[in-house]
Parts: structure tokens; sequence; C-alpha cells
């Protein structure tokens, strides 16, 4: 695998956990941990297409991890239970 697969592949692999860990119920949409796996898990993978240079999944991922860390972000502002 060269480096672009790799990195690819830990930020798919992240996504992938977070929705397998929410699908299962074992943290929720709105859990910290869910966001930072989609912010974490979507910035690589924007990384690695960005390598590729596979401008629709930049946009895509990159989308994503601006979304996730306005939710992240707007969690700070609320207190936490």
């Amino acid at each position: 695998m060269n480096y672009s697969s790799i990195v690819g592949a830990i930020g798919v692999t992240l996504l992938l956990a977070a929705f397998f860990l929410s699908l299962f119920r074992y943290i929720t949409q709105e859990s910290r941990l869910y966001i930072f796996l989609n912010i974490i898990g979507a910035g690589l993978s924007c990384y690695a297409s960005v390598l590729i240079r596979y401008w629709p999944f930049v946009v895509l991922e990159g989308c994503w991890s601006l979304v996730a860390l306005a939710a992240l972000l707007g969690k700070k502002r609320q207190p936490v239970k």
C-alpha cells in the first residue's frame, strides 16, 4: 500500500467505526467521541483525496469534516451533561 492508500484507509476506518458504534448504540450521534471520529476520519479521507487529486471527494470529505467541527464547537458552548 502506498501512503495515500494508508491515510485513506485509516480515515475511512474511523468514519465506519463512528457509524458502527452509533448504529449499535454504543455511542450517540451527539457524543463528542462520535463527532471527533467524524472530524478526524473525514479529514484524513479528504487529505488522501488531495494526494490522489480526486476533487469530488476532497469537497465531500472537506465539507463533512467542517460540519463535524462546527458540531463540536457548538457542543463546547453547551454545558457538559
